[in-house]
């Protein structure tokens, strides 16, 4: 897992969806549609990109 990150974008609006999930992508520091944020690929931002995975495209990016 080492220098192995995920790229994140917002794809979808999460309008519409659970206060829990508008709160994860906000955590994941999703402001905007098509905003892009990177994160370790750790289990917890994982988990996070599991629940919202409906509104979200991952790459991940070797560093």
């Amino acid at each position: 897992m080492a220098g192995k990150r995920l790229r994140i974008t917002l794809v979808k609006s999460p309008i519409g969806y659970s206060k829990r999930q508008k709160e994860t992508v906000r955590a994941l520091g999703l402001r905007r549609l098509n905003q892009t944020v990177e994160h370790a690929d750790t289990p917890m931002i994982r988990g996070m990109v599991a629940k919202v995975a409906h509104l979200v495209r991952v790459e991940e990016v070797e560093q």
